[in-house]
Formats: C-alpha cells, structure tokens, sequence
C-alpha cells in the first residue's frame, strides 16, 4: 500500500506486497466505467467497486473516484455518497466526492456554485408543490432537481405552455419530493457542446445535435454525436472553471451557444458517460485516467501529448483496444 509523501512521492508501502489500488465506486458497471478501468493507472490495480465493495476493500494510499449517478427515479443521487465521506475520512484519497457529485448532480446546489464563481449560467430558481406559480416567467425550462437523459424536461414558451406543464408537475413523485427547477429558456440552435474535463483539463469533446423535430440535446432522445477535435478556447475555459467550481476531477460539461456568440454552462454531470467519439488526439478514456493519475499522486506530465520519450507507448498499452460504446 503506497502513501503520498511531499511533492507526490511514493514512501513505503503500508502492505508489503500490496499494489496500491485505483477504485471506481458506482452503482453500475456502464461501458465507460469499464472503459476506464480497462486503461492503466500507473502502478496501479484497477477495480470497478460498489460503495460497500470499496470500504470492504480500500485502505489508506489508495484512489476512489466517485462515479455514483443520478437514480432513475430522478429525485436523489445514487446510494453511497456517505461511504465515500468514509473512505476519505479513513485516508484514501476520494476524487469527485460528496461534495462534487451533490453539487454537479442537483441542479440548485449547482447554479449556486456557479453564481458564487462567476460562471455564466441560466437564471435558475426551484419551484415546489406549496408554490403558486414560478418566479421567473415564460419562456422557460422546467426540469427534475436531479435530472438526467433530458427525462421529464418541459419547455413553456409561453403562458399557456406553463399552464400546461404546471397541470402534470404533480403526477411527479420527483416533484412532490423535490420540487422542479425553473430556468431561463436560452434560445435552442439544435446543438451543444459537452466537453469531458478530468484533472483540471478538457479532454474530451462532442457536439450533440439534436434529433429532428426535438429541441433537448440528449443522445437518449435521438441526438447524435459529432467529434470535437479543437473546442474553442472559451469554452474549454468555461469547462474548467465550472468543474473547479464544484472540486470535479472528472465531470462532463454541457454549454449552449448563446446568440450573442458565446456560451453558458448548462449543466454538470459528475458521472457523465462518455465513448471513443469524444477522443481529442489520444484515446479519451487513457487521457482521462492519466490525468486523474498526476492529481492524485503527483506524477508529471503523464499526459500522451506531453511525453517526448517512448514511456508514452508503455503507459498505453493497455488502451489499444476501444472500449464497447
């Protein structure tokens, strides 16, 4: 078992024999955390753990990275935010921990973070079953708290679109439990970009278009991916304010075009699965582990495109194969 000593160096292990251990901690095994866990962490062993799973097997020295999701009834976020305040608590080092996910997962914690930062985001409000009507008027979105897949998301364009959608909101258990979030409409142009930042940089792009007849960006209702392969400087900007404003180490980062030419964060996705498509120059899942590998145990430039000598090919070798996607 390795500890972290000044400047990121490795002092003996607590363990004699014992590989330090790299722990993705979901409730799912979704291809992109098999991805992920398919790439090397440097003299690391890999393993996909549930929370339980990861107190049971984790000690002090090794990595968890929090990959709990929204729940599919939309109204919280997966079981085990708790054990990775334990693992921590216990000296593991937790990246993308309770903080991050409550905060990239509920929609108000997040517009909060962002109003507090600086970070362009839309007008955003909570509205629950004890209220009249919504603060902010038409045209509008209404959302779950905790949402996800574009599911349950409203556009009132006008009043009796509102109306409309004020009728079905208590149908929701989401929202007898939660209360809806109301933002600002930004103008749809039937794209976005969703930028993957892992380790404080953009490693990772799409655009998403939206499927014919749809104005919600999401792949779950039709929208298909295009590569990125140069995101704009200010959007790669944008994205790693947004994730340093909520401590994410590896979090998905959706902004909308606004009219004026430039972009608004949308929204956080601190469990934001993510295929080949969104490789830049190197292979999306091997950049994401490496950099994540440099915050938590201060190795250097372990980056593909910052290595000038063979060690690059070493260190991927375990990703020559693409992941299923």
């Amino acid at each position: 078992m390795w500890s972290i000593g000044p400047a990121g160096r490795r002092r003996n292990p607590y363990t004699p024999g014992r590989r330090m251990i790299f722990a993705l901690v979901a409730q799912r095994a979704t291809e992109t955390n098999v991805a992920l866990a398919s790439r090397t962490w440097p003299g690391a062993e890999s393993l996909i753990l549930t929370p339980d799973e990861a107190l049971e097997r984790l000690e002090p020295g090794d990595v968890a990275l929090g990959r709990l999701d929204v729940k599919p009834t939309l109204d919280g976020v997966d079981d085990g935010v708790a054990e990775l305040g334990r693992l921590a608590a216990r000296g593991v080092r937790v990246l993308n921990g309770p903080r991050t996910l409550l905060a990239a997962h509920d929609k108000l914690l997040t517009a909060r973070e962002f109003m507090q930062a600086g970070i362009p985001h839309p007008a955003t409000t909570l509205f629950t079953a004890g209220d009249e009507t919504p603060p902010l008027e038409p045209p509008v979105v209404i959302k779950p708290r905790y949402g996800s897949w574009g599911a349950d998301v409203f556009r009132c364009d006008d009043g009796p679109a509102l109306q409309r959608c004020l009728e079905i909101l208590p149908e929701k258990h989401w929202f007898r439990t939660q209360g809806a979030i109301v933002q600002d409409l930004i103008p749809p142009r039937g794209w976005d970009l969703r930028l993957i930042v892992s380790g404080g940089r953009v490693i990772g792009a799409v655009s998403r278009v939206a499927a014919p007849g749809e104005w919600r960006t999401n792949v779950a209702l039709g929208a298909v991916r295009a590569p990125v392969l140069d995101p704009p400087a200010e959007a790669c900007a944008l994205a790693i304010a947004a994730a340093e404003a909520v401590d994410g180490q590896l979090v998905g980062v959706d902004l909308l075009p606004t009219p004026g030419g430039g972009y608004v964060v949308l929204e956080l996705n601190g469990a934001c699965d993510f295929t080949a498509e969104y490789s830049r120059d190197d292979d999306v899942f091997a950049s994401a582990i490496l950099a994540l590998a440099e915050v938590a145990v201060g190795v250097p430039a372990l980056l593909p495109h910052a290595f000038e000598e063979p060690a690059a090919d070493e260190l991927l070798e375990a990703a020559e194969t693409p992941p299923a996607s």
